[in-house]
């Protein structure tokens, strides 16, 4: 893999996010989820959105401060320092070339897929507890798969610039598809006007309504897997566990398709390689 490669693939993805067109239920979705919101209290919207914000932050902090990330973080360096003996921290990672961390953030994209990928199978053979906690346990899951991909490229992740950055990119990653395209210029314009290494001066709202598709995709899924959990082939509830296994394993292979792009993007802007050829497609 080359920087040409890199930079070719980035714009190949970019090309169909923008040519990517609604279908007519999309459409009727957006419409009928515009008027919803638009009869609600304003005031009650905004609690609601700022609570779901809140549970965002939390859950970001959760993960920065708990023992399996920190393991997470030595893999990442340990395998850094086959490339380079000098790697001591995680910002030392940007000295990496852009295929050898391109290597090693697909290592930790597919460990993460093989989880969403095994909880989605584990939530399908159990009741309304398991399926009751599947949201928050992909959230976390996907959540956790883009601070990794970030510490990959060398970006740490308790910094409140970088936490802002991570949390912005879970939530572009996890738009519909029709909304990504936006998305990803909007997160270009943050990296691209940053004036403080460590301060994020954007807003630090992050969830609106155009967000809500996924937990309800998550709702209907839970319904169906409902619908076919005691429908057993040799004692086990095969239909449901699959259902949930390649939901969530393919809503993890986006989310970690966009962050390895958008990472991989900042570190050829930031490392001035092949800026001017990404730049044309954003």
């Amino acid at each position: 893999m080359s920087k040409t490669k890199v930079t070719n693939d980035i714009k190949k993805w970019r090309k169909l996010q923008s040519e990517y067109q609604p279908n007519d239920f999309e459409m009727i979705y957006d419409e009928w989820m515009a008027k919803t919101f638009e009869e609600l209290n304003p005031s009650l919207k905004h609690k609601f959105f700022n609570r779901l914000d809140n549970w965002l932050f939390h859950t970001h902090a959760f993960l920065q401060g708990s023992s399996f990330q920190n393991e997470a973080r030595e893999r990442i360096l340990t395998v850094g320092r086959v490339f380079n003996d000098d790697i001591d921290h995680i910002m030392d990672m940007k000295e990496l070339s852009i295929d050898q961390l391109t290597y090693i953030a697909q290592q930790q994209i597919s460990r993460g897929r093989l989880y969403s990928f095994a909880q989605g199978g584990l939530t399908g053979t159990g009741g309304l507890l398991l399926s009751g906690i599947d949201f928050p346990m992909m959230v976390v899951l996907n959540l956790r798969a883009v601070q990794l991909t970030g510490l990959t490229f060398g970006h740490e992740m308790n910094h409140p610039y970088e936490m802002m950055i991570s949390l912005r990119v879970f939530h572009a990653a996890t738009l519909p598809k029709r909304l990504q395209y936006d998305a990803w210029n909007a997160l270009v314009r943050d990296i691209k006007n940053q004036n403080h290494p460590y301060i994020y001066e954007g807003t630090d709202e992050l969830t609106d309504e155009t967000w809500l598709e996924q937990p309800m995709k998550h709702i209907f899924k839970s319904l169906f897997m409902q619908m076919f959990r005691k429908k057993l082939i040799q004692g086990l509830p095969l239909i449901s566990m699959g259902v949930g296994a390649v939901f969530n394993y393919n809503l993890t292979r986006q989310v970690t398709d966009f962050a390895l792009r958008f990472y991989q993007y900042r570190h050829l802007i930031t490392n001035q390689e092949g800026e001017m050829n990404v730049r044309r497609d954003t």
